[in-house]
């Protein structure tokens, strides 16, 4: 998202539930989203560095991660050009908001409720979930591997409040969904298995919207995120990651 789009585009994002990470050019880009792991790219094709559709080629090496194209570039073959070279949806400017966010919703359904990142590292806790080893400050944490899929989804949005619903599927899978009692029974064993950490992780409950978890690195801890209201995306699914290279006229 480029300084052209103001202040406002900030605060769009954030009341949409979506965490932005922006890159003025392709360079940036294309190492920020080694780093950062988005659920969604918005991809503009005129870049100042180099052209869109060779950030897209390289994404496409190694990541399967949706791919949205933004471009002012409308002729069918550029269109086509897009979407054989790997983008999951193309929109020509001037676009709507709506619109956007309708093919945000559509791209999220690309994305599989079970897909998770074998190694996650936020601060000094590192969970890696395919040798299950879960370890703060390198001591390592005796979990399940039920608690270390719970602790991994609640660590992926640290300082947000994750809902209950989103949970369930991310661990238990879609038939889980309704199963309340193993949520509340994990949660309980999780806060007991980490009192070691003297409040470093520290999950906290938020009466009928789901649970937040907490990391402390010295004496940081993190910023709250605003809780959002009954009626939100978030409370309905899970707040996504998105990553923009500049766009948005």
């Amino acid at each position: 998202m480029t300084r052209r789009a103001g202040a406002g585009c900030g605060r769009f994002w954030k009341a949409q539930h979506y965490r932005l990470f922006e890159s003025e050019n392709g360079q940036l880009g294309l190492a920020k989203a080694r780093v950062c792991h988005p659920d969604v790219i918005i991809l503009e094709l005129s870049l100042p560095d180099m052209l869109g559709m060779t950030v897209l080629k390289r994404l496409r090496l190694s990541a399967k991660t949706p791919v949205l194209v933004l471009s002012a570039l409308n002729r069918e073959v550029d269109i086509v050009a897009a979407l054989d070279g790997g983008a999951n949806g193309y929109m020509t400017k001037p676009f709507s908001e709506a619109e956007l966010l309708a093919r945000l919703r559509v791209l999220r359904r690309c994305i599989p409720v079970n897909s998770k990142k074998p190694v996650l590292v936020e601060g000094d806790l590192e969970l890696n979930l395919t040798k299950h080893l879960f370890t703060l400050c390198g001591r390592k944490i005796d979990l399940t591997p039920t608690e270390g899929a719970l602790l991994h989804a609640l660590a992926a949005y640290a300082g947000m409040v994750v809902p209950c619903k989103f949970l369930l599927r991310s661990v238990w899978g879609a038939e889980g969904e309704k199963q309340w009692q193993y949520l509340r029974g994990f949660i309980s064993s999780l806060r007991k298995k980490l009192e070691w950490t003297q409040g470093r992780i520290a999950i906290e409950t938020l009466d009928r919207l789901g649970y937040r978890l907490w990391l402390r690195s010295g004496d940081r801890v993190q910023e709250e995120v605003m809780l959002p209201h009954e009626t939100t995306e978030l409370q309905k699914g899970e707040s996504q990651n998105i990553w923009s290279l500049p766009c948005w006229v």
